[in-house]
């Protein structure tokens, strides 16, 4: 595994400790800014709204500068704005603060799983992906703890300038152990244009439906994970964090495995994914009044659910090529799935209650199977070899 991939991870990771950390610090931040709470979690939507809509210009942007000039752009760009939230006078400033973070944020994810998927050789790809992803995983498991906690002993400020000095650990391990291009011929020559035709292709929209619909069912879970454990099964607040971190280990091992599994059952591993987790989610809202089965079945999602990034990854660049304005696009659409599993589980538990949000999940993982149906079909009929290089998915 090439030593740049790594480095790439570090600065994923650095950046989902941003993304996470107003969910840790919120009666700290509301105070701060003289705002509310609700208001405070406005910034996470802002975040993720940011990402989505504001990523792919900001990828396209920057594409000519190369991936390590454009990773060195990126990490400029986000430390300002994370420069900017640590130091907010006001609510309105902190907004600003997020939705550049957020841009910033989104384009490094998409320029760095481009560049990965072009450094790994392309049957080990899948998981060369697994080991960039674990920085979100690792994000999931101690960005968020530590970040919270940092708040928590001196001030929320203090969150925010701990990560920037991660990110600028992150961007000296990018300038010393990343290379200037990636390999010739991998999807690094190709101009937006090409992307873009490439993105209208129908294919590719149920491609990135698929990724839409994997998160979505994962998160519509896991944002309301602190309220069903606590008001649901019946577990106190200490107990509550514990429970989150092996929620987060659970990630990193399915990381792992689907990383394994990505190249050889790319969409085998989805199918057998949304399966697990369409049973998972509805087992859990079955038995969320149970600690034992509920536990398990929390970890089970854990296990299955946001550990299909490798296995999307691996998908849309099979599909669409290794370009970075495609790799952005997908986290956009894996952004919008998060989107649409927290705001719809929120107005579901408005109008259904606590459990409402785990039956949603379990729907749209059923409707991520449906998204897979018509490629399951396809390869039945004519099997035809998946392309390995961003060059022949591009010409294809």
């Amino acid at each position: 595994m090439p030593r740049a991939v790594y480095v790439l991870a570090l600065g994923i990771f650095a950046m989902v400790t941003s993304e996470f950390a107003v969910a840790g610090l919120m009666p700290e931040m509301a105070e701060g800014l003289d705002a509310t709470v609700p208001q405070i979690g406005y910034l996470i939507t802002a975040f993720a709204v940011a990402m989505s809509a504001g990523g792919p210009f900001m990828a396209a942007a920057v594409r000519r500068a190369g991936p390590k000039r454009a990773l060195m752009v990126l990490f400029a760009v986000f430390l300002a704005g994370n420069v900017l939230a640590a130091s907010a006078p006001s609510y309105p400033v902190m907004v600003v603060a997020r939705v550049i973070t957020g841009i910033a944020s989104q384009a490094f994810f998409g320029v760095a799983v481009s560049l990965t998927v072009r450094l790994a050789r392309p049957e080990a790809r899948g998981r060369a992906l697994a080991v960039v992803m674990n920085g979100l995983m690792v994000g999931t498991l101690l960005g968020l703890p530590l970040a919270t906690l940092i708040g928590e002993r001196l001030g929320w400020r203090a969150a925010f300038w701990a990560v920037g000095g991660l990110a600028l650990l992150a961007a000296a391990a990018t300038l010393a152990g990343v290379p200037g291009a990636g390999p010739a011929g991998e999807g690094g020559g190709t101009s937006v244009r090409e992307e873009l035709r490439v993105l209208a292709r129908p294919r590719m929209w149920l491609v990135l439906s698929t990724s839409t619909l994997i998160i979505g069912a994962t998160f519509s879970a896991f944002s309301y994970l602190n309220p069903i454990l606590t008001r649901v099964t019946g577990f106190g607040a200490a107990v509550v964090p514990l429970l989150l971190v092996a929620y987060g280990a659970a990630t990193v091992a399915g990381n792992t495995v689907v990383g394994r599994l990505a190249d050889r059952r790319t969409v085998g591993v989805q199918v057998a994914g949304l399966a697990l987790n369409a049973v998972f989610l509805a087992g859990f809202a079955l038995s969320a009044g149970e600690r034992v089965p509920a536990v398990l079945f929390m970890l089970g999602i854990g296990f299955v659910g946001v550990t299909m990034n490798p296995a999307m990854g691996v998908r849309v660049q099979r599909a669409g090529g290794t370009g970075p304005l495609v790799n952005t696009v997908h986290t956009s659409f894996i952004t919008l799935g998060v989107i649409i599993g927290s705001l719809v589980g929120g107005v579901a538990i408005d109008a259904f209650g606590l459990r409402a949000p785990l039956w949603l999940g379990a729907g749209l993982a059923v409707l991520g199977l449906a998204t897979l149906a018509p490629e399951r079909a396809r390869r039945r009929a004519a099997p035809v070899p998946e392309p390995e290089s961003g060059r022949a998915a591009l010409t294809a």
